[in-house]
């Protein structure tokens, strides 16, 4: 608990349990300005990009659609919508390779693009969101798509709706980009800063906040510096703060960085709204002035392609659905082989298999690494219980308990061990001294269980429509029961009312018998 550092004036900062520090190689790419590419010819736009529900696609194959046209609708509170990059034809939708560690295939809108880049008609520009209802501007935040854009992906609409019940009170702003080789956001701070501060403005607006700080690792000073001209420029300073924070992975870690910032900690299962706070992206801060400010819809972002087997490493202004090899051409192709082709940064990306994979909105890196720079690991050894894990983790977990039970697919015993506090940063496995892949071990069981919940949801569902049956036919062979009653009692009322009938005639017929013998 004890403050580490004091940086600037009136700002403590904290530690977190663990992080390590590690070469950040960011030089290779953040030396030039972002760039923008060649439009690609063809397009693969997944239809889910973000957490939650997928998209359902609302245009046909054959139509043509305009850059920034909805083309797949969100079916859900937590969902977003999909939107065309580009201009063109719509020439299939079907299962495609998208950026997963699994490698799994979804449904993806294929399109052939008319290098026209034309926009469709675009709605107006919020630019007097201050007087308009908040629940307008978080509409316009969600039919613009904007999502996580530091990888989580989470509809950010979703997330500056923290409910009545929560008051919030921290608006914290994630610039730190810890992650070796990615310097996407740097480059972004540096040439964008004034528009970073609008998308602040406006979401500390939407929320209400009485303070905003804006981490950023002190290993990034020209992003910094850019960041408090900026600041300076407006009349934020009442409550926005540029606070550097130490260079230590995974200091840009949600739970992290608000440690850092705040000495406070995230419950287990529990997310920083609980605390009264709220940590969106500098990119996605961008993205929310796009959807405000002028209509735009996200439909294209910052990436970063670097890594020694890349010829000119840079940053690229990238059309969503671009696949990772017209980056890489764009580059100026390989310089040697790559031993490996990384989706992200070299702690928490994960292999492709496919160089034609597209980018999607959570895309912030495509690393081509050299067998230097990736040297092949080695058999994983025998676990030798020297704890260096334990230290290392970021989140104060067991990575050698997890590993074990995980290992043994105790799916049970494995979330003793608060195995979804897990950020898979891999700073266990950098410090292992076996070399074991801890992180492969843990997605696996985090896999494993979600997939026996879905099918204990499933059967749960199953077991709920069985029941509603069952009780649905009782229900109607009660109801028919019941009318077969009510006919038997009206046939019998019917036949008791025969007799008495057959009586009156007769009696009548007597009477009229005897009135004609009178007469």
């Amino acid at each position: 608990m004890a403050v580490a550092h004091s940086l600037i004036a009136n700002r403590r900062l904290w530690t977190f349990h663990g992080g390590i520090h590690i070469p950040d190689e960011k030089s290779l790419s953040n030396g030039a300005p972002i760039a923008p590419i060649t439009l690609p010819s063809r397009l693969v736009v997944p239809l889910q990009q973000h957490i939650g529900a997928p998209g359902r696609a609302i245009v046909a194959v054959g139509e043509r659609v305009l850059k920034g046209q909805m083309i797949a609708e969100p079916t859900g509170l937590v969902s977003a919508p999909v939107h065309a990059p580009s201009s063109g034809t719509l020439i299939a939708i079907e299962s495609h390779p998208i950026p997963h560690p699994s490698g799994l295939t979804a449904p993806c809108a294929i399109i052939e693009t008319d290098g026209e880049d034309a926009w469709a008609e675009l709605p107006p520009p919020l630019t007097d969101y201050p007087q308009l209802d908040p629940e307008l501007i978080r509409e316009r935040i969600r039919w613009a798509g904007v999502v996580g854009m530091g990888g989580a992906s989470f509809p950010t609409s979703v997330k500056l709706s923290p409910g009545t019940d929560r008051h919030i009170h921290t608006l914290i702003i994630n610039g730190a980009e810890c992650e070796p080789y990615i310097s996407c956001d740097d480059r972004l701070m540096r040439e964008r800063s004034g528009h970073i501060l609008e998308g602040v403005r406006i979401m500390h607006h939407l929320l209400g906040v009485k303070q905003v700080l804006i981490g950023i690792e002190d290993n990034k000073p020209e992003a910094i510096e850019e960041m408090r001209l900026a600041l300076a420029e407006t009349d934020m300073h009442a409550y926005t703060e540029i606070v550097p924070i130490p260079t230590l992975y995974p200091s840009g870690g949600e739970k992290q960085l608000i440690r850092i910032l705040t000495g406070k900690e995230v419950p287990t299962k529990g997310i920083p709204a609980q605390l009264g706070i709220v940590c969106q992206n500098v990119g996605t801060a961008a993205a929310v002035a796009d959807a405000v400010l002028e209509g735009r819809p996200l439909v294209s972002r910052v990436v970063t392609v670097t890594g020694r087997a890349i010829a000119n490493p840079r940053n690229l202004e990238v059309p969503i659905g671009t696949p990772a090899s017209d980056l890489i051409a764009h580059c100026g192709g390989y310089r040697e082989t790559p031993r490996k082709l990384v989706c992200g940064g070299p702690m928490m990306g994960f292999a492709l298999r496919d160089a034609d994979t597209p980018i999607t909105k959570a895309t912030n890196c495509i690393l081509a690494l050299t067998p230097e720079e990736s040297p092949a690991p080695g058999p994983a050894l025998a676990c030798i219980r020297c704890g260096r894990c334990a230290q290392a983790c970021p989140a104060n977990l067991l990575p050698q308990q997890i590993y074990w039970h995980a290992r043994a697919k105790d799916l049970d015993r494995v979330q003793d061990y608060n195995l979804f506090d897990c950020i898979e940063c891999g700073c266990c496995a950098q410090v292992c001294p076996s070399h074991i892949p801890l992180v492969q071990y843990y997605r696996y069981a985090k896999t494993e269980i979600w997939s026996r919940e879905q099918e204990k949801r499933k059967s749960e569902q199953a077991r709920a429509r069985h029941a509603a049956k069952q009780a649905r036919l009782e229900r109607q062979e009660q109801e028919r029961q019941a009318k077969l009653r009510k006919q038997k009692e009206a046939l019998a009322a019917k036949a008791q009312a025969k007799p008495d009938t057959a009586a009156k005639q007769q009696a009548s017929a007597a009477s009229q018998t005897e009135t004609a013998s009178d007469s």
